[in-house]
């Protein structure tokens, strides 16, 4: 068992999400840097769906009542078990009643938690991600809560010391591939959005990333019908600025999609924070 001592900011248990229902209107949700997630499984021998808790700027600290295997990775927050330093994208061993403290990472957004055996809360359609747009699944952490961790029996051996940290540029490039809507703006928008540095507004969370900077000018009056929407499209609103959809994310829109993040680039832009600027690339 787990007891959350403080979550900081916004701690949320994630998995793999809830693919395939889109279609009834359920979000996948799951960890926004799926790429960061899977590592940290990886890291104790999990399976990479295993549940996990994703924090948000760190500032968490966890009592552990039995002693178990962490990894954390993602924004590279500063790791302390029982005050004693701790590198990150490593397997740690956490001893019985031990306290895991979280600093405020220098770079990135989105630190995970894994611990070997996963993290067992109660599954809502077939996943225990927290969705904080639809309300799905567990409530994000709060104080005095606590987390059943899952058997280890069975799982795979730890046979990696450590795992390459990838590195988070100051000012990231994110590339696109213009549409489903483009034809909706003049050309001089895409030229505009691929060629001038915009900033992640303070008002960004796990639905999306919402982006200060030049307008996008429309080359059409009107609205669309509501048609679906994917992780990683970049919909603009009447105001003219992108938003940049992450795992929480409506499943359908009105708003003309002027172009899709890279696959590769969908994490990335969960590890954007409030403040730091990006570039745009087809």
């Amino acid at each position: 068992m787990i007891e959350v001592v403080r979550p900081g900011p916004l701690a949320t248990v994630q998995d793999l999400g809830r693919p395939g229902r889109a279609h009834l209107g359920v979000p996948c949700s799951g960890a926004a840097d799926g790429r960061a997630f899977r590592l940290a499984n990886r890291l104790v021998g999990n399976p990479e769906g295993a549940a996990a808790v994703e924090l948000t700027l760190g500032g968490a600290a966890l009592r552990f009542h039995r002693h178990a295997w962490i990894a954390v990775t993602g924004a590279p927050a500063p790791l302390r078990i029982n005050g004693s330093a701790q590198g990150t994208h490593a397997p740690a061993h956490v001893p019985d009643g031990a306290l895991v403290e979280f600093g405020t990472p220098p770079s990135g957004l989105r630190s995970y938690l894994a611990v070997r055996g996963g993290v067992v809360v109660e599954e809502v359609l077939g996943s225990r991600s927290c969705d904080l747009l639809s309300g799905l699944g567990p409530a994000p952490l709060s104080p005095g809560d606590r987390l059943p961790v899952g058997p280890t029996k069975g799982l795979d051996d730890i046979t990696v010391d450590v795992a390459p940290a990838p590195h988070m540029p100051e000012t990231p490039v994110l590339h696109i591939r213009p549409g489903p809507r483009d034809d909706w703006f003049t050309d001089e928008a895409m030229a505009t959005l691929t060629s001038t540095l915009y900033e992640v507004s303070p008002e960004s969370n796990r639905v999306g990333v919402r982006l200060e900077g030049p307008p996008l000018v429309r080359a059409r009056d009107g609205e669309l019908g509501s048609e679906g929407m994917v992780t990683g499209a970049l919909q603009v609103p009447p105001s003219g600025l992108p938003i940049i959809f992450l795992a929480d994310h409506p499943t359908t829109g009105g708003y003309p999609v002027v172009a899709v993040l890279a696959s590769s680039a969908i994490a990335d832009a969960a590890q954007l924070r409030p403040g730091q600027r990006l570039r745009f690339r087809v």
